[in-house]
């Protein structure tokens, strides 16, 4: 691995660099020891990560998934997880962009610890921590470059580029600007006057010192070892307006800000050989780098990157609005993100997550597959661990925004919506029927809006029915609990001459009218007209007169 730290200065022509430079950026005073001086390095060795997005784009979930793990590696070790945000590319980005970013990140608990944390607010010793405010910092880094001979000013235009492009693709070689096609590298100062004096544009390139045939190596903290060729482009390092290009920016900031291991997505693996030299033309201890695989969707017997034109749930506002509970798309992600994340979960059923000890180390090399009927599943265990007061406050933030006539039912009669929800909650088997909160209009709707069909009524004739309605009210009583409510209820369905069960029945069809759980299940279309609820006995209970009413209402059905 070559050692860059050890360039103080190529010898290219005789030049002053020192004038090259004050003529390129005269305005810039500041040297990179002033700003040594003002972000002091962090001296307590706890790791500090960051998450580093473009204001360009809703948030994507795989951004979230980076950023959970950028915190969880920082929390782990009783470090930092700040935000930064990198908008040098003004011409993609949105309006409301970054509130975006910090409104995604807030509402599934990962929150940083320094950095951007609101509109035009921050918090922390190493900002500004929005990368457009920190224009000159960049430009006293390159200047040092340039005076040290590492960098030089380019003056090809668009036309130039594209001509070498053609070249290069003719002569089946690698395109970009190295090796006989660097024009502008071995300018004289006179030369360099002489077109800023003529008005041409230019960039700031960094002179490459690297050999293609030449490998570098690094360990990377969930790939392992990776060696690459090293290198020989003169990349950008600041535009023509004088904003930093990407690769630039995020050096000089790791380093400000103290960046001890940088987590992104794998598709900057190609772009580590530059990020490497860069750090150690600058002079500056390379962070460590974890590149994270794609989250993955299966799609016609094959796998595909999650996309944002194609997958709704590639977007984190997908979730929002779906109502998913920001504790289940975490847990979720940790399954994802720790192959024995879900064995944790089942140890620890009442531990919060953040008490998982995760570990870069068993992530995915390849990339985990994003399966939502696996994700409903986990929604659905996260939600039987809210209390009745939890989900109606879950219920009623999201509805208030995304669903109107739902919230007002909830909030008309707060103490009936509650107890809805604690039927069959807690204990040791809590019904799983609920995975996000759109699904609890439909889920709670015949305690509101009760408009029966008796469709789903047993096939045992409406005399049957009607008889064993008119008989069980008869014996109804709301104090019951669940075992005394169930008694009556079998004792009665015995007496009126339905079999113990189905099996039963089905033996001898001709002495029997039915099944217990036919006659139990016309009770339940009659209070609910569905066949498939939570506890028949709570749900009366919770209803209270009005269940009564149902039936008499099925009664008269039954008779016509």
């Amino acid at each position: 691995m070559c050692d860059f730290q050890n360039f103080e200065r190529i010898e290219i022509k005789t030049m002053d660099y020192n004038a090259l430079a004050d003529l390129l950026l005269p305005e810039i005073t500041k040297t990179p020891a002033d700003y040594e001086k003002i972000y002091k390095k962090r001296t307590d060795g706890k790791k500090v990560t960051r998450f580093a997005p473009s204001p360009t784009g809703f948030l994507h979930i795989g951004g979230l998934f980076a950023a959970l793990i950028s915190k969880r590696v920082a929390m782990a070790d009783g470090g930092t997880f700040f935000l930064r945000i990198e908008d040098t590319d003004k011409k993609r980005e949105i309006t409301d962009g970054v509130s975006e970013i910090i409104a995604g990140l807030e509402a599934f608990g990962v929150t940083p610890d320094e950095g951007v944390i609101g509109f035009e607010k921050e918090q922390g010793d190493y900002g500004p921590y929005v990368q457009s405010k920190r224009k000159e910092i960049y430009q006293s880094f390159a200047k040092d470059l340039i005076k040290k001979g590492l960098a030089y000013p380019c003056f090809c235009d668009s036309e130039y580029m594209e001509k070498i492009k053609s070249e290069q693709e003719k002569e089946k070689v690698r395109t970009g600007y190295y090796g006989k096609w660097t024009r502008c590298r071995d300018l004289s100062l006179e030369e360099v006057k002489k077109n800023i004096e003529e008005g041409k544009s230019f960039v700031i390139r960094l002179r490459s010192p690297g050999n293609e045939e030449n490998r570098i190596s690094f360990e990377d903290g969930i790939k392992g070892k990776i060696e690459m060729p090293e290198n020989d482009m003169d990349i950008v390092v600041l535009k023509s307006d004088g904003i930093p290009t990407y690769h630039f920016a995020h050096a000089v900031d790791d380093h400000l800000m103290g960046t001890t291991d940088v987590i992104r997505g794998d598709e900057w693996i190609s772009s580590a050989p530059t990020h490497i030299q860069l750090f150690g033309m600058l002079g500056f201890e390379q962070p460590k780098y974890s590149h994270i695989s794609p989250v993955m969707k299966e799609e016609n017997g094959g796998k595909r990157k999650l996309s944002k034109r194609k997958d709704p749930e590639a977007a984190v506002t997908f979730y929002h609005e779906e109502g998913y509970p920001s504790n289940a798309v975490l847990e979720y992600l940790l399954t994802l993100a720790n192959s024995n994340y879900e064995e944790w979960r089942r140890d620890n059923p009442c531990i919060t997550n953040d008490k998982f000890p995760f570990a870069l180390s068993k992530m995915s090399v390849s990339g985990a597959l994003f399966d939502l009927q696996k994700f409903n599943d986990v929604a659905k265990n996260d939600v039987t661990r809210y209390s009745a007061e939890e989900i109606y406050d879950f219920v009623t933030q999201w509805s208030e925004k995304y669903n109107k006539p739902l919230y007002e039912k909830l909030t008309g009669n707060p103490d009936y919506a509650k107890a809805i929800f604690a039927i069959e909650r807690g204990g040791e088997k809590p019904r799983k029927d609920i995975a996000k909160w759109s699904e609890v209009e439909d889920y709670i709707s015949y305690f509101y809006d009760f408009a029966p069909t008796y469709e789903q009524m047993p096939e045992i004739g409406k005399e049957n029915i009607c008889e064993l309605l008119t008989e069980y009210k008869k014996v109804y009583d709301p104090a019951d609990d669940n075992e005394a409510w169930f008694g009556k209820l079998k004792e009665l369905a015995l007496s009126l001459g339905y079999a113990k069960n189905p099996k039963e029945y089905k033996k001898d069809p001709e002495n029997f009218k039915g099944a217990v759980s036919d006659f139990a299940t016309a009770i339940r279309v009659a209070v609910t007209d569905r066949r498939n609820t939570p506890d028949l006995c709570a749900i009366m209970q919770v209803l209270g007169q009005e269940a009564v009413s149902r039936i008499d209402k099925a009664i008269e059905w039954s008779k016509k």
